[in-house]
């Protein structure tokens, strides 16, 4: 049974010994999960994926409680409390973002106002999320993960199971995928149909988006979209700053924030142009709420990589966190005269034999590159921002020096 449940209805908490490491790991993981999930429901209007939003929120509010109980209960001196005191900046910041992420389902869930036409200017191949209630008489139900290689097959990852109140985040290929769960899939939504005809037994049904008749409106959405990605991108990042106590890495973070501002303040424009010409203005006030979260979830960000802005030891429980990673995410200046200069990214790869997959690059002329949105080719001067395991980081890390 999960320790946890039944404990957030109940209204009451009670302390008990839990393991820091392992609260601040489902934290993360849970974060990051809450991201996705509110913007594939705002994005794509699927109502059942914000109401799993708001129940993982619940969950965050009562993880966020342990965390900060056993993180008093831990300190017992001045030394202690200085080196805790980032910790629970994370554990504070961590929970803004499931706030935010509340805020964005509510739009949907309380009819806050959206265009009809959101999901018009996503592109086609875009990923998404889709939620699936797994069926007793399912050809998946009662399998594990590799056997049925769904990602192979399909194209589709499982990238967490609810089973009751209990959330497995980054299911492993021994996971065995029981009737009653509800699975969290990953993948276009021409991929995702059959995967959830499949796991449901009933038909998938995609609704034809409407065109946006006013330009400034789709703008206002694309800007909406990348805001999303860049604010994604800064928790990867400073999560990573925390775990590898990087300072390059923070202040990459502060960047991406500046730029979260911007994005916010020309969509702000091309929103109250869009209400000036729009038959119901009011349609409009969703995405103001959306632009709003979007900014507190980059805020949360900078309040995440503070400790290693502030030059703060990192706590002990920290680099114990660390070793739940197999991936890290690492910033490659591009010198002059190396063999990254000109090496092609494509598909998110980098061509260098490198192992590690490119995930932006910041141009000092042009600003933020984010790969999903593009290939690219590495320039010199160009800050990469690339995950994969240490040992490909290791390996990458000198082909960028001239």
């Amino acid at each position: 049974m999960d320790p946890f449940e039944g404990e957030i209805s109940a209204g009451s908490i009670e302390y008990e010994p839990v393991s820091v490491k392992d609260v601040l790991v489902e934290m993360k993981d849970t974060a990051e999960l809450l991201i996705d999930l509110s913007f594939s429901a705002i994005l794509h209007q699927h109502h059942d994926l914000a109401r799993e939003v708001l129940r993982l929120e619940e969950r965050m509010d009562l993880l966020e409680l342990r965390a900060r109980m056993s993180l008093l209960m831990a300190a017992r001196n001045p030394d202690d409390a200085e080196r805790l005191a980032p910790v629970l900046g994370i554990v504070a910041a961590t929970d803004q973002i499931s706030d935010a992420a509340g805020d964005i389902a509510k739009i949907l869930l309380e009819d806050a106002g959206l265009p009809e036409a959101m999901r018009t200017t996503l592109p086609e191949a875009i990923e998404s999320l889709e939620r699936a209630e797994v069926t007793a008489d399912s050809a998946y139900a009662g399998r594990t993960l590799v056997d049925i290689d769904l990602e192979s097959e399909t194209g589709v990852r499982v990238i967490a199971l609810r089973r009751g109140a209990e959330w497995l985040f980054d299911p492993g290929p021994e996971t065995t995928v029981e009737a009653g769960d509800v699975a969290f899939l990953r993948g276009t939504e021409t991929d995702l149909g059959p995967v959830v005809e499949t796991l449901t037994g009933e038909p998938y049904e995609l609704a034809e988006p409407e065109s946006p008749e006013i330009a400034d409106l789709e703008r206002a959405i694309d800007t909406i979209v990348h805001m999303k990605n860049v604010s994604e991108l800064a928790v990867d990042l400073a999560y990573s700053s925390v775990l590898f106590d990087s300072r390059p890495l923070a202040e990459e973070v502060r960047n991406l924030e500046i730029e979260v501002d911007a994005l916010q303040s020309r969509f702000t424009a091309w929103a109250l142009k869009a209400a000036g010409e729009a038959e119901d203005p009011v349609r409009i006030r969703g995405l103001m709420i959306l632009a709003s979260a979007t900014e507190e979830i980059s805020d949360a960000a900078i309040g995440i990589s503070e400790g290693v802005l502030r030059e703060l030891d990192v706590h002990p429980v920290v680099h114990l966190a660390v070793q739940e990673s197999d991936e890290i995410i690492t910033r490659i200046v591009v010198e002059p005269g190396s063999e990254l200069v000109d090496a092609d990214v494509i598909d998110g790869r980098l061509d260098a034999d490198a192992g590690m997959s490119a995930i932006a690059i910041r141009r000092p002329e042009d600003g933020w590159l984010l790969i999903a949105d593009a290939d690219a080719r590495l320039r010199a001067h160009d800050v990469l921002i690339a995950k994969g395991t240490r040992n490909a980081e290791e390996s990458v890390q000198p082909l960028s020096e001239s």
